[in-house]
């Protein structure tokens, strides 16, 4: 199992065997709206949890590093989003609608937190200034998604509409005030139990994914995915992914940062949030439509686990490989000065 988890994110085999529950599951009439019900608490309760286990201080205290921010700011949601228009572009031939409405969306979301930290430290890189970058990204991507949705995917929510912007005012705004307002009172607890909390936010993606591909079974929309467009979304997912990092590290290099600086720019500029992504998702799109919405990021998700695990290890094993040279030479100097004559 240790082995498998290197390659294969297991939360991904909860998600797929959720999907699969719907498909053969579905919430219907009473249920469908029980579960609606259920997403909005979910959702709330979501962003309740991350507001108040989100310390101010953590995003403060690396916003002197100006230029790193700056630089993983602009690839989350800039070079991202042109990249997505450029790929979405290219796909209206080849997938339906809705799944390029997906490719978009999903350059258009903030950074993970938890992924982006764990691999910049696994990498030996700048923990804090990813910490802060990752912290922001979400913070700014709670009101800048649904703005840069609105400016580039008018279709979504009938126009953007005001009832859009009221859901998410209450879903999401509301609940992270009110967790920031109330983490000094809960902010410790929820710390001494990250299992607890842990559990609480997979498993309300997890249900936000089965009712969202619940109504996509019910509305009939998985008859439009074929084998074609399940690999077209890998290639296009993989390829986005592939331009993303070679820019971040082609740019950090040209810029003069250093080596712990660039795995914290290359790894937090190059992901973006499933638990932020599909809670949004359900407040954007249709019903109907989340369930095709949500699947290019879905595969994202785990595309950029593999490759950012294998670029992790890699990062690592070269700062083992200097950490080695150095040693060897310190051990040769110390050598040399005892042979030398007196």
């Amino acid at each position: 199992m240790p082995k498998l988890r290197r390659f294969v994110d297991p939360y991904l085999l909860l998600l797929t065997g959720t999907v699969v529950l719907a498909a053969l599951f579905p919430a219907r009439g009473v249920g469908a709206s029980v579960a609606d019900i259920a997403v909005t608490v979910a959702v709330a309760l979501l962003f309740f949890l991350y507001g108040a286990r989100l310390a101010p201080s953590a995003i403060w205290a690396g916003l002197a590093h100006w230029r790193l921010q700056s630089l993983v700011f602009a690839s989350t949601f800039l070079l991202f989003p042109l990249i997505g228009l450029a790929v979405s572009a290219g796909a209206g031939a080849l997938l339906p609608d809705d799944m390029v409405t997906g490719l978009l969306f999903l350059s258009l979301l903030p950074s993970t937190v938890q992924s982006s930290i764990a691999f910049t430290s696994i990498a030996g890189g700048n923990v804090p200034a990813a910490l802060c970058s990752a912290s922001v990204s979400n913070l700014v991507g709670v009101v800048l998604t649904p703005l840069l949705v609105a400016l580039l995917i008018p279709t979504a929510g009938s126009g953007f509409a005001l009832s859009s912007i009221e859901d998410i005012g209450l879903q999401i705004l509301l609940p992270f005030v009110v967790g920031q307002a109330m983490r000094p009172l809960i902010g410790a607890w929820l710390l001494r139990h990250k299992t607890l909390t842990s559990y609480v936010d997979r498993g309300s993606i997890l249900f936000v994914v089965y009712a969202a591909f619940s109504a996509g079974m019910v509305a009939g929309v998985w008859t439009e995915v074929s084998l074609g467009d399940l690999t077209a979304i890998i290639l296009l997912d993989t390829l986005m992914l592939a331009v993303v990092i070679a820019a971040t590290t082609l740019l950090s290099r040209r810029l003069g940062f250093s080596t712990p600086d660039e795995i914290a720019i290359v790894f937090c500029g190059s992901k973006k949030s499933m638990a932020s992504g599909i809670p949004m998702a359900t407040i954007l799109f249709p019903a109907s439509a989340v369930s095709l919405t949500v699947l290019p990021l879905m595969i994202f998700h785990q595309i950029q686990l593999f490759v950012c695990a294998t670029l992790a290890r890699r990062y690592a094993e070269r700062a083992a490989a200097r950490t080695r040279a150095v040693e060897g030479a310190g051990e040769a100097a110390e050598v040399a000065a005892a042979r030398a004559p007196n």
